[in-house]
């Protein structure tokens, strides 16, 4: 894993600032502390920070070119099938001045083109010049493991793998984008190709940007995941094609020459990965969990289950209220707001891996694979609403919502959640259904200019896009597109990067294999969820690998106690920092909403942690990024 930046002027009579390259490396230094380089050649400069994973020798630095020094490469990643590769590029006479997957895509790309990108396992993102066309050439893998943005105005392309790679550039905007800012209020998190920053853009996953030399943007789109023609098999041999395959997914990430570990957090998809490495190593696994004093959240009893079934080398950490005192480190390094909590445990899960690894495999997209999520199987009950009639729709949803309030992850809650949007469009009610502020809140939230200046957009139309995109009738499978092109890259896979490089820790995850990923898409959705039982297959497929006992309880998710601690030890902080004279100049929010949303919550009337979180991480986003100085170019 590395840290990747460069910057392109469009007029070749300017040459690229060194110190800006220089400045770059140093802000990103953090995501490859072993080596840093700089190609710097007129208009046109690229930067590199180095974590070294295979080929440790001086041969692997970056940014790397090929043999008549036309085409350079800066790169962040794992190419998983670069041995087999290699073998065939030499076959057909290519030498090789290093055993590194970076030289072996530079010379694939030279042959081939941007249609090398369709044969290439792994995670990677990599800015690449091309002389001879004067290109510059932005590439992401196919499920948006690794991160990619950049900027592009009249004179000048920048980009990173983080932005503030970018922002250290004098010449580029730090000023927030409001309408992007309404859409992480919407998700928790600011959806590709969107940035929280004006002007900067995110290259989507399975996708390549070029940028020509005359300042020309183009964006091309090498990978889609596919829910049709819908495989004819049996379970059985569907759970033998899916073992297989997963088996093969592990095996490649394996190839490293430094120390390899798992996260481990006592659900089914790491506990698989786990048992499958075990299997596939022959020796002691190390194993990393992390966990809370409080119960309902801990799951490191089941951790320890399958720590011991294989004999691992297991790691634990306790997660308690005093942790937030790094939220100022973490906003710093999710460079975007981010209000998925459990971004606080992964961070440290990450420092934990990190003291005994480099490389941590991890068991993320298996939900979004398989169907593992409740939402999922509540959506689809929720479909018979569609063709029930419309004053029993009316009626029902009435005596649900007259219930009284349950806790709120309980179903009882989920349910009034969901009869409140009972007769919106099925589409639109699950874009609804997984909004943190929706629609009614942000009608009071909002202050009037805040309210005009978003007023133009309807955020969940990224979503219903996404929707669209999966391009399949079946509601299951679309739905499971929908979060495989929003959620899984720009909530689940952020979250794992930027915590596991914020420590220097490569975290690889077999599940979002393109191969696997592709054989679920393709099994018919009751092979995933079938009336209560969600990953149906996935959970057959496992059996006698994962002990039933996991493979039955149901999913606890990585959950933080995020409603105690802003009751209690965090209660401070969202005082002084959402009611702070910053925050009411800004003038984005209504105080009088505002101060409803933190007194219910105090009280317990109503569980407004989700919405409070996401404006916390939001001002405390804004303190760092946009209202502190600049950072400087200098050392």
């Amino acid at each position: 894993m590395c840290g990747i930046a460069g910057k392109l002027y469009f007029d070749r009579a300017r040459p690229v600032e060194r110190p800006i390259l220089e400045a770059m490396n140093r802000v990103l230094a953090h995501r490859g502390p072993d080596d840093d380089g700089i190609f710097h050649d007129g208009a046109i400069g690229l930067a590199h920070r180095r974590l070294s994973i295979v080929d440790l020798s001086p041969a692997g630095h970056q940014p790397m070119s090929n043999a008549a020094g036309t085409l350079w490469i800066t790169f962040n990643g794992e190419i998983y099938n670069f041995p087999e590769l290699r073998k065939e590029l030499e076959s057909a006479g290519v030498a090789f001045r290093s055993h590194t997957d970076t030289e072996v895509l530079l010379a694939l790309w030279e042959r081939e083109g941007p249609a090398c990108l369709s044969r290439v396992y792994g995670m990677f993102a990599f800015g690449l010049w091309d002389a001879r066309r004067r290109t510059l050439v932005l590439a992401r893998d196919r499920a948006g493991k690794k991160p990619l943005h950049y900027y592009v105005d009249h004179e000048k392309a920048l980009f990173a793998s983080e932005p503030k790679g970018i922002h250290v550039d004098p010449g580029v905007p730090m000023e927030p984008d409001l309408t992007a800012i309404d859409h992480y209020l919407t998700y928790g998190y600011v959806p590709t190709p969107m940035s929280a920053f004006r002007g900067l853009s995110k290259v989507p996953p399975g996708h390549y940007v070029e940028i020509a030399g005359t300042g020309d943007v183009r964006v091309s789109r090498y990978w889609r995941l596919q829910y049709r023609p819908k495989l004819s098999l049996s379970e059985d041999e569907a759970c033998e094609r899916l073992r297989a395959c997963l088996r093969e997914a592990i095996r490649r990430r394996l190839i490293a020459d430094v120390p390899l570990g798992a996260f481990l957090s006592g659900g089914v998809d790491s506990s698989a990965v786990v048992a499958l490495m075990s299997e596939l190593t022959g020796g002691p696994v190390k194993t990393f969990s992390v966990g809370f004093e409080d119960d309902a959240y801990n799951e490191l009893p089941w951790a320890r289950r399958i720590a011991e079934m294989y004999a691992t080398e297991h790691h634990e950490f306790v997660v308690k209220p005093d942790a937030v005192a790094i939220l100022p480190e973490i906003v710093w390094h999710y460079n975007e707001p981010f209000a998925d909590s459990s971004a606080i445990p992964t961070y440290y899960l990450s420092a934990l891996a990190r003291r005994h690894v480099t490389v941590a495999l991890n068991g993320d997209a298996g939900d979004e694979d398989f169907a593992g999520y409740e939402r999922y199987r509540l959506h689809h009950l929720t479909t018979t609403w569609d063709v029930a009639i419309t004053p029993v729709k009316k009626a029902l949803t009435l005596a649900v919502k007259a219930l009284p309030a349950g806790a709120p992850r309980s179903r009882r809650e989920r349910i009034r959640r969901y009869c409140d949007d009972a007769m919106t469009e099925t589409r639109r009610r699950y874009a609804r259904w997984v909004s943190i502020v929706p629609p009614a809140v942000k009608a009071e939230l909002y202050s009037p200019a805040f309210r005009h200046a978003t007023a133009s957009v309807d955020p969940l139309d990224v979503l219903l896009r996404a929707y669209a995109m999966a391009d399949t009738p079946d509601l299951v499978d679309a739905t499971l597109g929908a979060d495989v092109g929003t959620y899984l890259p720009d909530d689940l896979l952020v979250k794992v990067d930027i915590a596991s490089m914020a420590h220097g820790l490569e975290a690889r995850s077999p599940l979002i294999d393109h191969d696997v990923m592709e054989l679920a898409a393709v099994l018919p959705s009751d092979f995933k969820l079938r009336g209560r039982d969600k990953k149906h297959i996935f959970k057959r497929a496992m059996r006698g690998l994962v002990p039933d006992a996991i493979l039955q309880r149901p999913k606890q998710g990585f959950g933080v106690p995020i409603a105690g601690w802003l009751r209690a030890p965090l209660r401070t902080m969202v005082e002084e920092t959402l009611f702070g004279r910053a925050a009411r100049e800004r003038g984005l929010f209504a105080p009088s909403a505002l101060r409803r949303l933190v007194d219910e919550h105090d009280r317990g009337v109503s569980e407004h942690h989700p919405q409070l979180w996401a404006l916390l991480m939001l001002e405390l986003w804004f303190a760092r990024f946009i209202d502190a100085p600049r950072m400087s170019t200098s050392a």
